[in-house]
């Protein structure tokens, strides 16, 4: 049995007690329908392979593998936040990564899925090359523009922002290309530039700079109509210059959650977040955006309420 196990736990069952409940309950979820110990799949919605929900991702995955007995974690690349909503809450992920403003302004009364934590801020890039005369949001203006993959955060995020600009519809020619068809597309001169929501470094952006001079047009103007038009999930937050070695900007940001199924057991749920927060360091080797989470900004996930395995552990692990 992994060491992992016998962690003391207030208020809880013995280790062993534990495992075995865990594993009973998990067996109906996994379509366990005879006496075989096989194992419970636990899906994980990230993103494009170059983004930081995939690197998250793998990184949970391999620690989920390591220490859970019973479970077998994998990643799923997706189109990132919206489509890792939907595939959370009809069944087809148990876990999954979203941008907090790709969820309703209020929970459902019923939810399908529920929040882990709170775990960083994502950062809406806006990239061109170095040369090109777009310096500003107006600058879009006739121009061809990837505003992020279909059922990504970044669509959303991006189409907002046109929006409240006055550059929506037919005034930008957008296109919908994930991160690394963007940064193809760019590279190639199909495009002029090209939108990206993602926790600093995103891995894409810097490999382009790294190989090409690039630009990344400050937005930072932008939070308070974005604020003013769909609330208060968004903030202001900097692109530092050591981030990708170009002058520094402000950009648009906003929270992202770690989600669950609403129906997976508690007892699940409470291992997953404490292996979560306890392994902060391991998860930050994977991407340095996983080492700003803390317990005490994990809690905040309005509009979604926490699991209450999530919550349980939280509430016991209080200083």
């Amino acid at each position: 049995m992994s060491r992992s196990w016998s962690v003391r736990r207030p208020r809880r069952a013995a280790a062993p007690l534990m495992v075995l409940m865990l594993v009973t309950a998990l067996a109906g979820i996994g379509g366990c329908r005879d006496e075989r110990a096989e194992p419970v799949r636990i899906r994980i919605a990230t993103g494009s392979p170059t983004a930081v929900y995939h690197a998250f991702g793998q990184s949970l995955a391999a620690i989920l593998n390591r220490e859970l007995p019973g479970v077998r974690a994998s990643v799923v690349v997706t189109a990132a936040s919206a489509q890792n909503v939907r595939l959370v809450g009809s069944g087809e992920a148990e876990l999954g990564f979203t941008q907090a403003d790709v969820l309703p302004t209020a929970a459902p009364e019923q939810p399908g899925v529920l929040a882990v934590a709170r775990v960083y801020d994502d950062l809406l890039h806006l990239v061109t090359t170095a040369g090109t005369p777009v310096r500003t949001l107006a600058d879009l203006r006739g121009r061809r523009v990837s505003v992020g993959a279909e059922g990504s955060g970044t669509e959303v995020t991006a189409t907002r922002l046109l929006d409240v600009a006055r550059l929506g519809g037919d005034v930008v020619r957008q296109e919908h290309l994930s991160l690394d068809d963007s940064v193809a597309a760019l590279r190639a001169g199909r495009i002029d530039a090209f939108f990206f929501s993602g926790g600093l470094p995103v891995r894409g952006v810097e490999e382009l700079a790294k190989a090409t001079a690039v630009r990344i047009v400050d937005l930072g103007e932008w939070t308070e109509p974005l604020r003013r038009g769909y609330g208060q999930v968004y903030v202001t937050r900097d692109v530092p210059r050591s981030v990708y070695g170009v002058p520094p900007v402000s950009t648009v940001a906003n929270p992202n959650y770690l989600i669950v199924r609403a129906d997976l057991p508690e007892a699940l749920v409470r291992e997953v977040t404490r292996l979560l927060m306890e392994r902060r360091a391991e998860l930050a080797a994977a991407h340095p955006a996983a080492g700003r989470m803390s317990p005490r900004s994990a809690i905040v996930t309005t509009p979604l309420p926490l699991h209450s395995g999530a919550a349980d552990w939280y509430r016991a692990t209080k200083p």
